[in-house]
């Protein structure tokens, strides 16, 4: 059973032609991470997707249980 504060993030997973995993998610806009391993990827996704919905929280943004989009800036 999950925590009041976890939630369910979709991962999509693929392997680059370079030999590394490559992680997405249409539940956590900007998200994106890359590994050696698929263990870890999903471990710098995870930690990705906990950044990304407190930097969600910390801006003041409503809270939406499923999903929502963040503008990531890249510079």
């Amino acid at each position: 059973m999950l925590n009041v504060s976890e939630r369910v993030v979709r991962i999509h997973i693929e392997k680059l032609p370079e030999g590394v995993y490559l992680a997405t998610s249409d539940d956590v806009q900007g998200l994106v991470a890359q590994g050696r391993t698929i263990a870890e990827t999903l471990e710098i996704a995870r930690d990705v997707a906990r950044k990304l919905i407190e930097a969600q929280s910390d801006i003041n943004l409503p809270q939406v249980e499923e999903s929502f989009d963040y503008p990531l800036i890249v510079g």
